[in-house]
Protein backbone atom coordinates (compact mmCIF):
# COMPACT_ATOMS: atom_id res chain seq x y z
CA UNK A 1 0.00 0.00 0.00
CA UNK A 2 0.92 3.23 -0.74
CA UNK A 3 0.69 5.81 1.74
CA UNK A 4 0.33 8.60 -1.04
CA UNK A 5 -2.18 6.94 -3.30
CA UNK A 6 -4.57 6.79 0.73
CA UNK A 7 -7.06 9.06 2.29
CA UNK A 8 -6.83 9.07 6.16
CA UNK A 9 -9.81 6.97 6.55
CA UNK A 10 -8.03 4.19 4.48
CA UNK A 11 -5.00 4.34 6.94
CA UNK A 12 -7.22 4.66 9.49
CA UNK A 13 -8.62 1.28 8.96
CA UNK A 14 -5.26 -0.60 8.91
CA UNK A 15 -3.95 -3.04 11.31
CA UNK A 16 -1.86 -1.52 13.76
CA UNK A 17 0.65 -4.58 13.19
CA UNK A 18 0.72 -3.24 9.50
CA UNK A 19 4.77 -2.76 9.16
CA UNK A 20 5.40 1.28 7.90
CA UNK A 21 8.40 1.15 5.64
CA UNK A 22 10.01 4.73 5.29
CA UNK A 23 12.28 4.99 2.98
CA UNK A 24 15.15 7.06 3.12
CA UNK A 25 18.20 8.34 0.29
CA UNK A 26 19.90 11.07 -0.41
CA UNK A 27 21.04 13.54 -3.35
CA UNK A 28 24.80 14.09 -3.63
CA UNK A 29 27.26 14.06 -6.08
CA UNK A 30 28.02 10.35 -7.53
CA UNK A 31 31.12 10.99 -9.27
CA UNK A 32 31.41 12.17 -13.34
CA UNK A 33 29.08 9.88 -14.92
CA UNK A 34 26.20 8.88 -12.65
CA UNK A 35 23.64 11.62 -11.67
CA UNK A 36 22.84 13.04 -7.89
CA UNK A 37 20.00 11.86 -7.57
CA UNK A 38 21.15 7.85 -7.82
CA UNK A 39 21.00 6.47 -4.14
CA UNK A 40 16.79 7.58 -4.28
CA UNK A 41 16.23 6.48 -7.53
CA UNK A 42 18.08 2.74 -6.75
CA UNK A 43 16.24 2.46 -3.52
CA UNK A 44 12.48 3.75 -5.39
CA UNK A 45 13.50 0.94 -7.55
CA UNK A 46 14.67 -2.04 -5.46
CA UNK A 47 11.27 -0.79 -2.87
CA UNK A 48 9.34 -1.04 -6.72
CA UNK A 49 10.08 -4.10 -7.22
CA UNK A 50 9.33 -5.47 -3.10
CA UNK A 51 5.94 -3.86 -3.59
CA UNK A 52 4.88 -5.61 -6.54
CA UNK A 53 6.35 -9.10 -5.18
CA UNK A 54 4.18 -12.02 -4.22
CA UNK A 55 4.62 -14.46 -1.30
CA UNK A 56 3.35 -17.23 0.57
CA UNK A 57 0.57 -15.17 1.93
CA UNK A 58 -0.43 -12.44 -0.94
CA UNK A 59 0.87 -9.87 -2.40
CA UNK A 60 3.25 -8.11 -0.91
CA UNK A 61 1.39 -4.42 -1.84
CA UNK A 62 -1.40 -5.54 0.52
CA UNK A 63 0.40 -5.93 3.44
CA UNK A 64 3.02 -3.09 4.20
CA UNK A 65 2.42 0.72 4.29
CA UNK A 66 5.08 2.14 2.23
CA UNK A 67 5.53 6.00 3.01
CA UNK A 68 7.00 8.27 0.19
CA UNK A 69 10.93 8.32 -0.11
CA UNK A 70 12.39 11.04 1.76
CA UNK A 71 15.18 11.81 -0.64
CA UNK A 72 16.76 14.46 1.25
CA UNK A 73 19.78 12.56 3.58
CA UNK A 74 23.08 13.29 5.72
CA UNK A 75 25.31 14.23 3.07
CA UNK A 76 27.57 16.42 4.57
CA UNK A 77 30.56 14.24 3.40
CA UNK A 78 29.72 14.89 -0.14
CA UNK A 79 29.03 19.00 0.11
CA UNK A 80 32.21 19.75 -1.79
CA UNK A 81 30.83 18.40 -5.32
CA UNK A 82 28.48 21.21 -6.23
CA UNK A 83 24.56 19.57 -6.38
CA UNK A 84 24.87 17.58 -3.47
CA UNK A 85 22.22 18.42 -0.60
CA UNK A 86 22.05 17.60 2.90
CA UNK A 87 20.41 18.10 5.98
CA UNK A 88 23.05 18.73 8.55
CA UNK A 89 23.78 15.28 11.22
CA UNK A 90 20.97 16.99 13.92
CA UNK A 91 18.66 18.67 12.23
CA UNK A 92 18.34 14.84 9.89
CA UNK A 93 17.83 12.99 13.42
CA UNK A 94 15.66 15.32 14.28
CA UNK A 95 13.53 14.36 10.71
CA UNK A 96 13.96 10.49 11.10
CA UNK A 97 12.53 10.94 14.97
CA UNK A 98 9.64 13.25 13.83
CA UNK A 99 8.51 10.59 11.08
CA UNK A 100 8.81 7.46 13.20
CA UNK A 101 7.04 9.51 16.04
CA UNK A 102 4.25 10.12 13.39
CA UNK A 103 3.17 6.38 13.03
CA UNK A 104 3.51 5.72 17.02
CA UNK A 105 1.12 8.36 17.76
CA UNK A 106 -1.25 6.77 16.02
CA UNK A 107 -0.41 3.04 17.39
CA UNK A 108 1.73 1.99 14.32
CA UNK A 109 3.63 -0.90 16.18
CA UNK A 110 5.92 -2.29 13.09
CA UNK A 111 8.07 0.43 11.41
CA UNK A 112 11.19 0.50 9.20
CA UNK A 113 13.71 2.92 8.04
CA UNK A 114 14.38 1.51 4.88
CA UNK A 115 17.69 3.36 3.93
CA UNK A 116 19.66 3.54 0.61
CA UNK A 117 22.55 5.83 1.14
CA UNK A 118 25.89 4.90 3.25
CA UNK A 119 25.96 8.18 5.30
CA UNK A 120 22.24 7.81 6.59
CA UNK A 121 23.22 3.89 8.61
CA UNK A 122 24.61 5.73 11.62
CA UNK A 123 21.69 8.04 12.19
CA UNK A 124 18.48 5.70 11.28
CA UNK A 125 20.54 3.25 13.68
CA UNK A 126 20.80 6.34 16.45
CA UNK A 127 16.91 7.54 16.05
CA UNK A 128 15.69 4.60 16.79
CA UNK A 129 17.76 3.34 19.51
CA UNK A 130 16.55 6.81 21.39
CA UNK A 131 13.08 6.05 20.12
CA UNK A 132 12.98 2.94 22.01
CA UNK A 133 14.53 4.09 25.34
CA UNK A 134 11.60 6.80 25.30
CA UNK A 135 8.83 4.21 25.16
CA UNK A 136 10.44 1.56 27.13
CA UNK A 137 7.08 0.56 28.80
CA UNK A 138 5.73 -0.45 25.33
CA UNK A 139 7.05 -3.96 24.74
CA UNK A 140 4.80 -4.43 21.42
CA UNK A 141 7.28 -2.21 19.32
CA UNK A 142 9.42 -3.49 16.64
CA UNK A 143 11.60 -0.97 15.36
CA UNK A 144 14.48 -1.71 12.51
CA UNK A 145 16.47 -0.20 10.36
CA UNK A 146 18.18 -1.14 7.56
CA UNK A 147 20.31 -0.64 4.45
CA UNK A 148 19.08 -2.34 1.73
CA UNK A 149 22.47 -4.19 -0.12
CA UNK A 150 23.54 -5.13 3.80
CA UNK A 151 21.06 -7.38 4.16
CA UNK A 152 23.07 -10.28 3.50
CA UNK A 153 22.26 -10.87 -0.96
CA UNK A 154 26.01 -11.42 -2.46
CA UNK A 155 24.79 -10.27 -5.98
CA UNK A 156 28.91 -11.50 -7.10
CA UNK A 157 27.95 -15.19 -5.86
CA UNK A 158 25.12 -15.23 -8.48
CA UNK A 159 27.27 -13.21 -11.47
CA UNK A 160 31.03 -13.67 -10.56
CA UNK A 161 31.88 -11.31 -13.20
CA UNK A 162 31.41 -8.84 -10.67
CA UNK A 163 34.69 -7.09 -10.18
CA UNK A 164 33.50 -5.54 -6.54
CA UNK A 165 32.64 -7.91 -3.72
CA UNK A 166 30.64 -5.22 -1.83
CA UNK A 167 28.81 -1.75 -3.03
CA UNK A 168 30.82 1.24 -2.23
CA UNK A 169 30.04 4.85 -4.43
CA UNK A 170 29.18 5.43 -8.13
CA UNK A 171 30.76 2.30 -8.12
CA UNK A 172 30.59 -0.90 -10.27
CA UNK A 173 27.18 -1.91 -8.56
CA UNK A 174 25.59 1.83 -8.41
CA UNK A 175 26.52 1.98 -11.95
CA UNK A 176 25.31 -1.16 -13.60
CA UNK A 177 21.58 -0.34 -11.62
CA UNK A 178 21.19 2.78 -13.02
CA UNK A 179 22.67 1.35 -16.41
CA UNK A 180 19.31 -1.00 -16.11
CA UNK A 181 17.10 1.74 -15.33
CA UNK A 182 18.16 4.78 -16.54
CA UNK A 183 20.77 4.07 -19.37
CA UNK A 184 20.34 7.24 -20.39
CA UNK A 185 21.90 9.02 -17.19
CA UNK A 186 24.89 7.25 -17.20
CA UNK A 187 27.94 8.80 -18.94
CA UNK A 188 30.97 7.29 -20.17
CA UNK A 189 32.84 4.89 -17.94
CA UNK A 190 35.40 3.42 -19.89
CA UNK A 191 38.14 5.30 -18.88
CA UNK A 192 36.89 5.71 -15.04
CA UNK A 193 39.84 4.58 -12.88
CA UNK A 194 39.40 2.09 -10.01
CA UNK A 195 39.51 4.42 -6.76
CA UNK A 196 40.28 2.11 -3.72
CA UNK A 197 38.42 1.70 -0.68
CA UNK A 198 40.93 0.13 2.05
CA UNK A 199 41.15 1.49 5.27
CA UNK A 200 44.72 2.19 6.57
CA UNK A 201 43.67 2.07 9.97
CA UNK A 202 40.78 -0.43 10.27
CA UNK A 203 39.54 -1.84 12.41
CA UNK A 204 39.51 1.21 13.94
CA UNK A 205 37.16 3.96 12.41
CA UNK A 206 38.73 7.39 10.63
CA UNK A 207 36.57 10.38 10.73
CA UNK A 208 36.42 11.68 6.63
CA UNK A 209 35.20 13.29 3.95
CA UNK A 210 34.53 12.08 0.50
CA UNK A 211 37.60 14.49 -0.95
CA UNK A 212 39.73 12.60 1.20
CA UNK A 213 39.21 9.60 -0.56
CA UNK A 214 38.26 10.55 -4.02
CA UNK A 215 38.93 14.29 -5.99
CA UNK A 216 36.74 12.75 -8.64
CA UNK A 217 34.01 11.46 -6.12
CA UNK A 218 33.58 7.68 -7.10
CA UNK A 219 34.60 4.97 -5.21
CA UNK A 220 35.09 1.72 -6.87
CA UNK A 221 35.69 0.43 -10.66
CA UNK A 222 32.36 2.13 -12.28
CA UNK A 223 34.57 1.01 -15.63
CA UNK A 224 32.99 -2.86 -15.39
CA UNK A 225 29.32 -1.98 -15.05
CA UNK A 226 26.97 -2.99 -17.04
CA UNK A 227 23.36 -3.18 -17.24
CA UNK A 228 23.00 -6.95 -16.99
CA UNK A 229 25.02 -6.75 -13.75
CA UNK A 230 22.52 -4.07 -12.55
CA UNK A 231 19.57 -6.48 -13.06
CA UNK A 232 21.61 -9.24 -10.88
CA UNK A 233 21.35 -6.69 -8.02
CA UNK A 234 17.84 -5.57 -8.40
CA UNK A 235 17.23 -9.11 -8.34
CA UNK A 236 19.22 -9.84 -5.12
CA UNK A 237 18.31 -6.77 -3.34
CA UNK A 238 14.58 -6.69 -3.78
CA UNK A 239 14.86 -10.59 -2.66
CA UNK A 240 15.82 -9.30 0.77
CA UNK A 241 13.91 -6.85 0.99
CA UNK A 242 10.69 -9.10 0.81
CA UNK A 243 11.96 -11.38 2.82
CA UNK A 244 12.47 -8.37 5.61
CA UNK A 245 8.97 -7.27 4.96
CA UNK A 246 7.87 -11.08 5.59
CA UNK A 247 9.84 -11.04 8.41
CA UNK A 248 8.19 -8.23 10.08
CA UNK A 249 4.92 -9.03 9.02
CA UNK A 250 5.32 -12.46 10.69
CA UNK A 251 6.18 -11.40 13.83
CA UNK A 252 4.65 -12.09 17.57
CA UNK A 253 4.79 -9.14 18.72
CA UNK A 254 6.78 -10.16 22.26
CA UNK A 255 9.17 -12.00 20.62
CA UNK A 256 13.40 -10.73 20.82
CA UNK A 257 13.77 -13.03 17.90
CA UNK A 258 11.61 -12.20 14.68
Amino acid sequence: MLLQEMTWLMVDKLSRNTPVIIPVAALEQHGHHLPVFTDSMLLGEVIRRAHDADISTGPVASQVLITPLFWLGNSEHHLDFPGSMSASPRVYLDLLRDMVENFLFHGFRRILILNGHGGNIVPAQQVLFEIRQKYRDKHDLLLVSATYWLLGGQPKRMDPSLFQDQVLHACEYETSMVMRIRPELVGPVQNLETIGHADGIAPAHRAWITKDRSTCGHIGSPQFATPAKGETCFSVFQTDVVRLWQQMIAWDGKSWVV
